[in-house]
């Protein structure tokens, strides 16, 4: 017999069909019109051989090999639960009675579940800050670079996580869509914390019937579905703000600009405006003098200028375009293109980000709470850049510079992740492993032997989000979804909550982790807490129990299209902006203080520090997008038939311009080695139109599997680009990463093909 449970998950909705006690096959939520291909991988993940069936424990480190040693080679040693817990409970208490609580470090970036109860991050820094604390993380490895600018420069990261501008609002008013890096429609899938109905995906289809003129600047074709008709601008990786500026300068010099606006809503325009037309540095930053920089030609920056100069504009820019070396320049840039062609607070125009970076930006919903599990105040106060973890671990006593800020990192002796993998977010992963090495115990709660759990110390095996019950939900969705557990826990695996608890039994503090709740007393209690707040906004819905036997709360659409800074805009002294003139800030004099040579007080051209146009373009030629995958999410999934469908030879897919290919005898299909100073993979070939040549493309999230497991500077056989990219900050304005920042060079791969083996378990000693 077969039985439909609801579920939901960040990459759609859906009920799982049971079969005798397996997840046979899912289908779509039934409200939702618009669902997405990655929901036929969950069978696969659930049922997969690289499930963890019980806790284990590296063999080296039961032997006394901590710190130095290096991880990923060693086989692992089954332990059961109890001896687990305790040597858990046993290291968190040691460390921080030997060292304090900051030499623990709580990293567990990631997406981890959509469920908002079995949270993994957040019940990990729970249980942690209720032992005393760890040290903490900020920011995130999207768009950190934009979220630390924006409050400076607009007071709010609105812009960037929302709500932003309906989509509605853009298609009846907007006639320009200027969009740097894009719309694309692969990552339209995905929503944290999961999403009803795939609405990005019909927004986008209303926007190309309506007629909109949609310009994708980017160095992929592919960044704009082919429904769109947009016209495609090639541009060089790393050089958007320049051709902003050099969109300026036309702009301003045949006087185009909304005076009014600026003069109203504005400060520091005039000292923008002098660099733009070179008074400050004596370089016009005209179309002439972007064109080399930028590969596009004069007189096509200046017919898109006159364009976005007359007609109504909405200005985007994707996540993407700020993880590059100074990645605040092309988003601090954008807000000054809304300023100067007067759209910001009108309807459909201005300028936002990440339309076309996930599922949900755009989307017209009532700003209402969701349910949420509290991770309680870390004790330590003490937090990093999230980008910045192998610094943290490489200088324990050196000083990070952030946002104005001197942060001393602590010396690391224990880390304990749940919920997330660095071996996909992190950069450098070379430098990353040979850093890893200096903890002294690692403790990783994870279902799946990933790269992540085959280089830690303890492994807990966590259950999926089909083994237990939670409810998704998302500020960027109408819908709140049940998710009822559809399959006993596989094998031993717990799920992170009773992991957890009994952690904070062994050390006296299950109660204040636990509240004297179990799961169901805490998801109908999150439930009530989130009703509350609906009711007090004069929304009725249903009581828990109704929820959950219906399996969804759906919300109606607001009526009217939400249009960011449309008060500031009618009245900016009535609706002050939360910056300290109260007005955009094209000038930050706060930024201006912090002296940052990397980030001064407006938005400028930098050259990156690797671009084509740099010297180590001789050497490495081709510049690497590494970008986000459309078969899986981040590195989920990645042993599901929709990711494993996409690989080409069992490698990761690389796209490579026809000239650019057949400079190197190269042909889809073949597998070929990419490579620098820091690394090397493996990938297989796809050669291609839609890209500019001179430019490689790799999506991120292949499970990094090295040839030579525990030895940093292994090839990676199956196609990790982050084994390649450069582990630097943004600015020390943001510290975010520069992935986008990253020169290459490719080869045809001629020896024998080594085979993948990062989706089967790792080497296993019996005790």
């Amino acid at each position: 017999m077969t039985v439909a449970v609801p579920h939901a998950s960040h990459w759609g909705a859906f009920d799982a069909l049971v079969e005798g006690g397996r997840v046979a096959a899912v289908r779509p939520f039934a409200r939702d019109r618009f669902p997405g291909s990655l929901i036929a991988s969950v069978p696969d993940i659930v049922h997969a051989p690289s499930r963890i069936d019980r806790p284990y424990v590296r063999r080296g480190w039961l032997r006394g090999e901590r710190a130095g040693a290096p991880r990923g080679g060693d086989p692992f040693v089954p332990v059961d639960w109890d001896r687990a817990i305790r040597l858990v409970a046993g290291e968190v208490d040691r460390v921080r009675r030997a060292h304090g609580n900051t030499a623990i470090f709580g990293g567990s970036y990631g997406w981890a579940s959509a469920g908002r109860f079995h949270h993994a991050r957040t019940q990990l820094h729970r249980c942690l800050n209720t032992l005393g604390g760890c040290t903490g993380q900020l920011t995130n490895y999207s768009y950190a670079a934009g979220m630390t600018l924006m409050p400076h420069i607009v007071g709010t990261n609105d812009c960037i996580t929302g709500p932003a501008t309906d989509w509605p609002a853009i298609i009846a008013n907007a006639r320009v869509l200027l969009c740097f890096g894009g719309l694309p429609l692969k990552n339209g899938e995905v929503c944290s914390g999961g999403a009803g109905e795939g609405q990005y995906r019909r927004w986008l289809r209303e926007a190309g019937a309506a007629g909109l003129r949609v310009v994708n600047v980017s160095p992929l074709a592919q960044d704009a579905p082919d429904f769109l008709r947009a016209e495609w601008l090639p541009i060089r990786p790393g050089t958007d703000t320049a051709l902003m500026l050099a969109l300026a300068h036309v702009i301003v010099a045949e006087g185009r600009e909304d005076k009014a606006f600026l003069a109203t809503h504005c400060t520091g325009w005039d000292r923008l405006r002098a660099y733009v037309l070179g008074e400050t540095d004596g370089q016009p930053k005209t179309p002439g003098w972007a064109a080399p920089i930028t590969g596009i030609a004069p007189e096509t920056t200046m017919a898109l200028a006159r364009a976005i100069a007359t007609e109504p504009t909405m200005i985007t820019a994707a996540w993407s375009i700020q993880r590059q070396d100074y990645g605040e320049q092309p988003y601090w840039m954008t807000v000054a293109l809304g300023a100067i062609t007067g759209g910001i607070g009108r309807p459909g125009t201005g300028f936002a980000f990440g339309y076309g970076s996930i599922n949900g930006v755009g989307n017209p919903r009532h700003d209402l709470p969701v349910p949420a599990l509290s991770a309680g105040r870390n004790p330590t106060g003490l937090f990093i850049p999230v980008a910045r973890v192998t610094d943290m671990l490489e200088k324990p006593g050196g000083v990070c510079e952030y946002n104005g800020r001197r942060i001393v990192y602590p010396d690391t002796k224990l880390i304990w992740w749940a919920g997330g993998n660095p071996f996909h977010h992190h950069q450098d992963l070379n430098r990353f492993l040979r850093a890893w090495a200096r903890a002294e115990t690692i403790v990783v709660n994870e279902p799946w032997w990933t790269a992540l759990a085959r280089h830690a110390d303890i492994v807990l095996p966590a259950t999926t989000t089909l083994e237990r019950n939670d409810i998704a939900a998302s500020s960027r969705d109408r819908f709140v979804l049940a998710m009822r557990q559809a399959i006993p826990p596989q094998a031993q695996a717990r799920d992170d909550f009773a992991i957890l608890a009994d952690v904070c039994d062994a050390l006296g503090v299950r109660d204040r982790f636990t509240e004297q709740r179990d799961e169901a007393a805490w998801l109908r209690h999150l439930y009530d807490t989130a009703r509350a707040g609906w009711t007090a906004s004069g929304v009725a819905t249903p009581d828990f129990d109704g929820f959950w036997q219906a399996g969804f709360l759906e919300f109606t659409p607001p009526e009217r299209p939400f249009v960011l800074f449309e008060g500031f805009r009618a009245d900016p002294y009535a609706d002050p902006l939360n910056t300290p003139s109260g007005k955009i800030e094209l000038y930050s004099e706060t930024i201006a203080g912090f002296g940052y040579d990397d980030c001064p007080g407006h938005p400028v051209w930098k050259e990156p520090k690797e671009w084509l146009g740099a010297p180590a373009a001789a050497r490495y030629p081709l510049h690497l997008l590494s970008f986000q995958p459309a078969t899986r999410l981040h590195g989920q999934l990645d042993q599901g038939r929709v990711s494993l469908a996409s690989k080409v030879a069992g490698r990761e897919p690389v796209l490579i311009g026809p000239a650019d290919a057949a400079a190197r005898g190269i042909a889809t299909g073949d597998v070929v080695r990419i490579f620098n100073d820091r690394g090397a993979c493996l990938g297989g070939a796809v050669v291609t139109e839609g890209i500019l040549p001179g430019v490689v493309a790799m999506a991120t999230g292949a499970w990094l599997d090295p040839l030579e497991p525990g030895t940093p500077g292994s090839l990676c056989v199956h196609g990790n680009p982050n084994v390649l990219t450069r582990d630097e900050g943004t600015s020390r304005l943001g510290q975010g990463p520069v992935a986008q920042s990253c020169l290459v060079e490719i080869e045809r791969w001629t020896e024998p093909v080594p085979p993948v083996r990062v989706h089967a378990p790792p080497p296993i000693e019996e005790a």
